[in-house]
């Protein structure tokens, strides 16, 4: 029995294994929006075991061990590392014709050379196997990533942050993966709890050293941290909203509204949507002003079960797709910037497989030929980020706009092994088009196909992003 995946995994023509082998495969990754975290990176962390890198913090894993009638306690509570792992690899075999199964088992080959297949009855002999490497091997954080050949790694980071661990990041010299810092002011948004509100506003101000008590200041405070994370290579923003927000606000009523807030006053709906929309506004300009690229991730019904997020907090496996308006608001919004030709670069990500026309044409509307590809549809994100979303999105893309300007996969994950989903789309990319051909949809003409595989994979986002590249960009094959 051949081991699975097997190196051919998805790749069923010729012309398919051609293009992923001799093009793909060992082209450098830019990770345009991950949630890494800089501290573990900047600190060259070593993990105590398979369960830290893998399971904590994964809710993906936690749902399907849920749904596999796993106790809480071996997902996110006090069991130990062992207990967690076991009931995981119990859970595994059940997640047959899940997109987990495919990335289990592509997570546990690369790094960890890793074929037997995860279950209940190997949970053991892996478990140790993988501990070992992690604890004598060279699987640190910074290695892991030069090995999956990572030139630079996008993280997301609240604009009250200090930023540290980037600052130590860099002053590496000749990194082999660049780290930069991503802007994502959802906390200035969120509204709805006041208290937390004014605890954020509060860090904000002693992170920028200002006393902010005015919407002026705010504003101010957050031009200053704006520039901080420019100057440490940051070129993306990111927000993760459930529609625009785009009702009229002016700042007078913006002002009023925020020193409504500031006095501890809660504010209806509607006073919430104003003081959103001129915030995203005002922060779209800053995008503008340096060249950033602007992305926003739409559509997520999150922290659904009450009950458990006040057991666990936020973003512990309890969101969903949610069914938002998001034509109307979301064209109100690039309207209003591109009618000034105040419009950044932007990335818009769905996560409604319904809004997909919607999307694949929004951006069509907005392309002003100043940048190729400058207004993108992103990758199939979330509940999406599977081979049948994946497919779906790229086929919507071609025939909507262009598939070859697009600027490919990102990870959008905070394991460090996450990393074979990049192998797992750009696979993906190969079957695509190597069945076009077959089936005489497009010319066997391995040149022109293999520059838009290299330009999915790799070029595009290079181009579009601009950042200074890590040495492993540099090298020909991977480490």
């Amino acid at each position: 029995m051949q081991p699975f995946p097997s190196e051919d995994f998805l790749l069923e023509t010729q012309l398919s294994r051609h293009l992923y082998h001799d093009v793909a495969k060992d082209l450098p990754i830019i990770d345009y929006h991950c949630h890494l975290s800089p501290e573990l990176i900047a600190d060259n962390h070593r993990f105590r075991s398979i369960t830290e890198i893998w399971l904590e913090g994964d809710h993906y894993k936690w749902r399907a061990m849920r749904a596999n009638g796993v106790n809480e306690r071996f997902c996110t509570g006090d069991a130990s590392d062992w207990e967690k792992f076991e009931a995981w690899a119990r859970t595994v075999p059940e997640t047959l014709c899940n997109p987990l199964y495919h990335w289990t088992a592509m997570e546990l080959k690369r790094p960890f050379g890793v074929t037997k297949a995860l279950s209940g009855a190997t949970a053991r002999e892996i478990f140790d196997a993988c501990n070992r490497q992690l604890l004598e091997g060279d699987l640190t954080t910074q290695s892991i990533l030069r090995q999956f050949r990572v030139a630079v790694a996008c993280t997301t980071d609240d604009p009250a942050d200090s930023l540290e661990a980037h600052r130590k990041l860099a002053e590496r010299a000749d990194p082999d993966t660049r780290v930069y810092p991503t802007w994502r002011p959802d906390k200035a948004l969120a509204v709805s709890d006041v208290p937390a509100w004014n605890a954020w506003i509060d860090k904000l101000g002693q992170t920028a050293k200002v006393s902010i008590s005015s919407w002026a200041q705010l504003l101010s405070a957050l031009e200053s941290r704006h520039t901080a994370f420019h100057e440490l290579g940051c070129r993306a923003s990111d927000h993760g909203l459930d529609r625009m927000d785009t009702e009229p606000c002016t700042d007078a009523e913006a002002a009023t509204i925020f020193d409504k807030l500031r006095a501890g006053k809660s504010v209806d709906a509607g006073e919430a949507a104003k003081f959103r929309s001129a915030l995203l506004y005002r922060m779209a300009l800053l995008d503008h002003a340096r060249g950033w690229v602007q992305q926003f991730h739409l559509g997520a019904l999150r922290s659904t079960n009450s009950r458990m997020r006040r057991l666990l907090g936020p973003d512990t496996g309890f969101d969903s797709i949610g069914d938002f308006d998001q034509a109307r608001p979301l064209q109100q919004f690039l309207d209003s910037l591109d009618s000034s030709d105040r419009l950044a670069k932007t990335i818009i990500y769905n996560v409604n497989p319904s809004d997909n026309p919607v999307f694949a044409t929004m951006v069509g509307n907005y392309q002003d030929g100043s940048v190729p590809g400058k207004m993108q549809w992103g990758s199939a994100w979330w509940f999406l980020d599977q081979l049948d979303g994946m497919e779906a999105q790229m086929r919507m893309l071609s025939n909507m706009g262009l598939l070859a300007r697009f600027v490919g996969m990102v990870t959008d994950s905070r394991s460090f092994l996450s990393y074979p989903r990049h192998d797992y789309f750009r696979r993906l990319v190969c079957r695509m088009l190597g069945e076009d051909v077959r089936r005489g949809l497009l010319p066997d003409d391995k040149e022109l196909l293999g520059k838009v595989v290299a330009d999915i994979s790799f070029r595009n986002a290079r181009d579009y992003f601009g950042f200074q590249l890590g040495e492993v960009a540099k090298q020909p094959k991977a480490a």
